[in-house]
């Protein structure tokens, strides 16, 4: 009987200093127990860039201190922002493999509601360059920035394809900073402080005069230091075949283009076409474009109608 007491006794004093050793231990060794967490991290992605885990080395953020008159293009699509004075902050995630080329039905959408789908193909280094501070004679540049439309004349593929492939040549260089698909998908190609090679001898047309800038020896004026191209994807109709029109463009192109311009602080009279800018007299693009379209899109964009008063 005594040694069944003791034997009582013994396992009572046992189980009292386990329940010391785990008061004793603290929350970390009882996490550990049962398998959670020593301790709460910190957020693991708090040091990547804000294109977010997992891109791929053509991934880029832009640079959040210049151009802000395309101050919130290409921004996430999640993000609260107010479009007349957003910084952009980061690319799409996602890069797909191919730039969707179905039509979808008309968007339900109120226009200020929209979003389109995004992607990046940065186009090769070749392609595109700086935007200058001063001309070529040492003159400072000080041009507000222009919008300039073109159309892709092939598929928005082939024309993916001739930005990524790199140009020794000066004369075989050339870019936009944005496309827009049949679909409405816009894909951003060159970052838009960065100077893309769009329109090579050009000039706009303002109330002040003629526009342009010299930015290297033995090259013509151009409006690419202080334009921003973006590119409608061709119908198939009009693809490679010399034709001065074709069916237009779609419905998902003109309310994305709306959005993307939308998100710039760049004026209705500024915004322009390859046609208009183009002092060769061979550019034609965008053919069959519906500037009304556009604009009616446009204007619905509370940010629109106070950027034109």
């Amino acid at each position: 009987m005594r040694r069944s007491r003791l034997i009582w006794v013994a396992s009572i004093v046992t189980f009292l200093l386990t329940a010391l050793l785990i008061i004793a231990a603290g929350s970390t060794q009882l996490k550990q127990a049962i398998g959670l967490p020593q301790q709460v991290r910190p957020n693991a992605q708090a040091g990547l860039s804000a294109a977010g885990p997992g891109t791929s080395p053509t991934d880029f953020t832009w640079n959040s201190g210049v151009d802000t008159a395309f101050g919130d293009i290409s921004s996430s699509a999640t993000a609260a922002v107010d479009p007349t004075q957003a910084i952009p902050q980061a690319i799409p995630q996602a890069i797909p493999q191919a730039v969707p080329q179905a039509i979808p039905p008309a968007i339900p959408q109120a226009v200020p509601l929209y979003q389109p789908r995004e992607a990046v193909y940065l186009a090769d280094p070749s392609n595109y360059g700086a935007r200058f501070t001063q001309d070529a004679a040492g003159n400072p540049i000080n041009n507000r920035y222009i919008v300039v439309l073109h159309e892709t004349v092939g598929s928005a593929l082939s024309a993916i394809n001739l930005f990524q492939t790199p140009h020794s040549r000066d004369d075989d260089q050339v870019s936009y900073h944005s496309l827009i698909a049949a679909d409405g998908t816009v894909v951003y190609i060159v970052p838009p402080e960065q100077r893309a090679f769009g329109a090579g001898d050009s000039t706009f047309r303002s109330a002040s005069g003629e526009e342009s800038v010299v930015t290297s020896a033995g090259f013509p004026p151009s409006v690419n230091n202080f334009a921003y191209h973006i590119s409608l994807e061709t119908p198939p109709d009009g693809r490679n075949n010399g034709a001065t029109a074709h069916s237009g463009y779609t419905q998902a192109q003109y309310q994305s283009l709306a959005w993307l311009l939308s998100r710039t602080t760049v004026p209705d009279d500024r915004v322009t076409t390859h046609r208009d800018v183009d002092r060769s007299g061979s550019r034609i693009d965008p053919r069959s474009f519906d500037p009304e379209q556009l604009f009616s899109l446009l204007h619905q964009y509370p940010s629109r109608l106070a950027l034109n008063q």
